[in-house]
């Protein structure tokens, strides 16, 4: 820290905060104590912390893991103080973070922010975790700086517009920023050293949405990095890098480049009144979150009517434009990571299957040649209502036409997993243990220990013996 210091003194300390958006940001996180976060957002941060946990481990075995696995081991150190989780082999912080940043995202079972379209989960959590890890932090440390990576992480998401999300993957970009701001939390960063390091995160934010039409392999890579390289940004400002002052204002930052509707109010929105963490979603469905309104909404809709999938002749699915962007490009699913972005493949499971879990997706999302028929039937159109409450509410609306010729709709407005239809603590054990089960990467006493530690990490003195 000492060298960090001789940056501190910037020139961002004679800056007027309501002239620096950034700065007023960075005086809150700097400014952040355990004590000032309510009790009922600590323990959602516990639930959050689960979830990911669970989430990473369930990308054991999966061919893209295994080759990020193998990049770190070339590259990386052999031993270290940060946990690769799948393979639960030490090395650096930095790798650690790449590992479990990507294992985290791969089977879309991660939490996801509505209002900023971002999931906090596989970016903070890896690069809070391997920093903690490595600095000798507690589980209170962790949780606060995960508040602060999440706090941070959403408000820029908001600010970056949804302008922003039609090219750029959110947690890819505005990933690399929170993971750098719950690294420099761990590190006790000032105002001015959180302004370092959010710059050198920033100019290393990228992720770009094109690889959805290849069916590539993108996605991990995006949240692998971004908790690295926040990871990177965070230890470097500690050690006197300095990054750019308005890296997110600024007029040739983030949003210059990256967005043409940024609200530069949405940077402090609430700040220390409004916690965006506890306004964090679960995963209910194994798939992308644009496809989940429209999963409840038919899932009710079929129960209702006491209709088979052979009895509809055809869906429709109202939607926002944001999943028209996301979900559009993938018309015929060539692999199951795929399948999760199409709208069809995820309302053929729920109406063949009744559910679009894992194991759904894995044995017959491209097997099932029902399914495939199914989604055949199903197209997406734009809806002003439902465009309209987005981003801050996902709204699901469906149509069905049957083969006999009736016409049905239903209608969600809260989706399985939001806030106000979150699940419980039992309901998140349950999604935890059949995450890990997944890919066998821990024994059921583990799982009951893992389970157990997360619901009391703040107690936790170290976080070295993770199982």
């Amino acid at each position: 820290m000492q060298a960090a210091s001789k940056t501190s003194s910037g020139g961002a300390e004679n800056v007027n905060a309501a002239d620096h958006p950034s700065r007023t940001l960075a005086a809150f996180l700097a400014g952040l104590r355990y004590q000032d976060i309510p009790p009922a957002v600590i323990a959602r941060t516990e639930d959050l912390f689960l979830d990911w946990f669970a989430s990473a481990l369930a990308g054991k075995g999966a061919r893209q893991i295994g080759i990020i696995e193998r990049y770190a081991a070339t590259m990386g150190p052999q031993q270290g103080p940060a946990t690769i989780l799948t393979s639960r082999r030490g090395t650096s912080p930095y790798f650690a973070a790449l590992v479990n940043g990507a294992s985290s995202h791969l089977v879309e079972q991660d939490d996801v922010h509505n209002g900023s379209v971002f999931h906090p989960a596989a970016v903070v959590f890896p690069a809070a975790l391997a920093a903690a890890q490595d600095l000798g932090k507690s589980g209170a440390d962790l949780l606060v700086a995960a508040v602060a990576g999440y706090e941070a992480g959403i408000r820029i998401g908001e600010f970056m517009g949804r302008s922003h999300y039609r090219v750029f993957h959110t947690t890819g970009t505005v990933g690399t920023l929170a993971a750098a701001v719950a690294v420099g939390k761990l590190m006790g960063f000032d105002v001015s050293l959180f302004l370092h390091a959010l710059g050198t995160a920033g100019t290393q934010a990228a992720g770009l949405w094109e690889f959805l039409r290849d069916a590539a392999d993108s996605k991990q890579l995006h949240t692998g990095k971004a908790a690295a390289d926040g990871l990177l940004a965070a230890y470097l400002t500690r050690d006197g890098f300095t990054g750019a002052q308005r890296i997110l204002e600024g007029a040739q930052g983030m949003a210059a480049g990256m967005s043409s509707d940024a609200d530069v109010s949405r940077l402090t929105d609430g700040l220390g009144t409004r916690w965006a963490t506890a306004e964090t979603s679960f995963k209910f469905h194994a798939s992308c979150r644009h496809t989940h309104p429209a999963a409840d909404a038919l899932q009710l809709l079929m129960q209702r009517e006491g209709l088979r999938h052979d009895q509809i002749a055809a869906v429709n699915t109202r939607v926002h434009q944001g999943a028209i962007d996301v979900l559009g490009p993938v018309v015929d699913p060539q692999t199951v990571h795929q399948a999760k972005f199409s709208m069809g493949t995820v309302l053929g499971l729920i109406a063949v299957h009744q559910q679009a879990g894992l194991g759904e997706f894995e044995q017959q999302a491209l097997q099932d040649p029902r399914v495939a028929q199914f989604r055949q039937k199903v197209r997406m159109s734009l809806d002003d209502e439902v465009d309209g409450a987005y981003p801050a509410r996902w709204l699901g609306r469906v149509e069905v036409e049957t083969t006999d010729g009736r016409h049905f709709s239903a209608a969600v407005d809260v989706p399985k997993g939001d806030p106000d239809n979150t699940l419980s603590r039992p309901e998140l054990e349950h999604k935890a243990a059949k995450l890990i089960a997944f890919s066998g990467a821990a024994s059921d006493e583990e799982v009951s220990r893992i389970i157990a530690r997360a619901w009391h990490l703040h107690e936790q003195r170290t976080l070295d013996q993770l199982f």
